[in-house]
């Protein structure tokens, strides 16, 4: 069994929403981790089993579409799959295209066998903050409507 990954997000109040922060080593990192916070709003990731793997696309203009872009797949996929990452890799994070490719390993959710968090129902521009500065660790800041 896969040990999940370390907690590099928390959550502060927001009227109506809730403000996930997320940092990591690289963006990388962080940026899995604010995806990683989501999905845990949703459910709690210490019950997801890793049996799927799924690859995950998305593209930008600049550092917060591509954010954006990014979390957004992650909640169409869980809308769409029902499915629940409890871990995730961000493969690829190109900063000249504005892409960027990640691999999350999870579960569907399932009603009854996993507890039911607050569904977040969409990823949003206000207040999106993405920190990176060379020797730092990376910090993300974004908002998402529940």
């Amino acid at each position: 069994q896969q040990e999940p990954m370390a907690v590099n997000y928390e959550y502060l109040d927001h009227t109506a929403d809730i403000q996930i922060h997320a940092w990591g080593d690289t963006l990388e990192q962080a940026f899995a981790a604010t995806a990683l916070g989501m999905y845990n709003y949703m459910t709690p990731l210490e019950h997801i089993q890793p049996t799927t793997s799924r690859d995950f696309e998305a593209e930008g203009h600049d550092m917060q579409s591509l954010l954006f872009a990014f979390l957004d797949e992650c909640l169409f996929t869980f809308h769409t799959e029902m499915l629940v990452c409890r871990s995730l890799t961000v493969t690829r994070l190109d900063r000249e295209n504005w892409t960027i490719k990640a691999t999350g390993v999870g579960e569907a959710f399932e009603r009854g066998r996993h507890e039911q968090g607050t569904e977040v129902k969409a990823i949003t521009y206000s207040a999106m903050q993405v920190y990176e500065e060379a020797g730092q660790p990376a910090h993300v800041y974004v908002i998402v409507d529940i």
